[in-house]
């Protein structure tokens, strides 16, 4: 089970307080109705650059207990890239864990999660085709 998550930036959503609040009650649930089962691993990721410095961040979960937490730092990248790295970062330590039938990827940049299943020629293909490996390899485990 491989599950795929795109929220949208906050930005993006009505800035009214009352449409924030909705949208993170939402992703609570989510969160709290995948950390249920105790075969199913979260990886939330999160990534922005100031200053050309792109900072990004993997949050991995393991039903109620953090597994890891990374914290990487590139200079002269994309966002796109950034957020690609950090999904294929979470994805290859989630492939890695014994006993897991479940993998969900949080992220809130939509634009890189339509690239990780995009098969056309793009500059930052080098991570798709790792995370597609990685999944083929995670799928045909059991």
């Amino acid at each position: 089970m491989f599950f795929l998550v795109a929220s949208p930036f906050i930005s993006q959503i009505e800035k009214s307080k009352e449409n924030i609040k909705v949208h993170i009650c939402r992703l609570d649930k989510i969160t709290l109705l995948l950390l249920a089962d105790p075969k199913s691993i979260v990886v939330v990721s999160d990534t922005s650059i100031k200053n050309q410095v792109a900072t990004s961040i993997a949050y991995i979960h393991i039903h109620d207990s953090p597994v890891v937490k990374i914290i990487h730092h590139a200079i002269n990248v994309t966002t796109t890239e950034a957020e690609l790295f950090t999904i294929r970062y979470g994805i290859n330590q989630a492939t890695c864990l014994n006993n897991i039938n479940g993998i969900i990827v949080i992220t809130d940049y939509i634009h890189a999660a339509k690239r990780i299943f995009n098969s056309s020629s793009y500059p930052y293909q080098i991570h798709t085709l790792s995370i597609s490996s990685k999944l083929r390899e995670f799928f045909t485990k059991d």
